[in-house]
């Protein structure tokens, strides 16, 4: 129980007692407007936040692939690779045509599925080559340096990917926004 004789001192920093709480207020007030300048930023088609949005739905459809590929391995890396690449794809397309680009509207689901499906097919043969190598140069390594060997380069062909998603497959989409 507090003693009544010390809610009615002043904190001792000059301010009157219960400044301290409408400082709190105005704070969360600023974090607020950040927070809203922030989304608007990020909602936007600058390259910055294309970029970010890729990135987010990079992280989302390399986790669908990660867990694909650890539930399929015991079929062989390569079927893993292939069923990870393929659902994967199909989650990172549909996300980047409706939320990255915000074409939606503009670029059909086939058109979006085949194009960058396509673009995808050099990150299954790259990653594919990759796995393969290493087998052939070291044997059996493991799920966890598998998946970093596939992260690598599927980060790299993702660079690449996002500079022909932007300016080919859905250009015409940013040119309207």
């Amino acid at each position: 129980m507090t003693c009544p004789s010390l809610l009615r001192r002043s904190p001792g920093d000059g301010t009157r007692a219960g400044a301290a709480d409408e400082r709190v207020p105005e704070a969360t007030e600023r974090a607020r407007r950040a927070a809203v300048t922030l989304h608007r930023r990020l909602r936007g088609d600058s390259k910055v936040a294309q970029f970010t949005r890729y990135v987010v739905v990079g992280g989302l459809s390399s986790a669908l692939y990660a867990l694909l590929f650890v539930t399929l391995e015991r079929w062989g890396a390569q079927p893993a690779n292939l069923a990870g690449v393929v659902g994967s794809t199909l989650l990172a397309n549909e996300l980047h045509r409706r939320l990255t680009f915000h074409a939606g509207e503009r670029v059909a689901w086939f058109t979006a599925q085949w194009e960058a499906g396509g673009l995808a097919g050099i990150g299954l043969v790259a990653t594919s080559l990759a796995l393969a190598g290493v087998h052939g140069l070291v044997g059996d390594v493991g799920t966890v340096p598998q998946l970093c060997l596939v992260a690598a380069v599927t980060g790299l062909i993702g660079l690449i990917k996002f500079l022909v998603l932007r300016s080919w497959v859905f250009a015409e989409a940013q040119q309207q926004h």
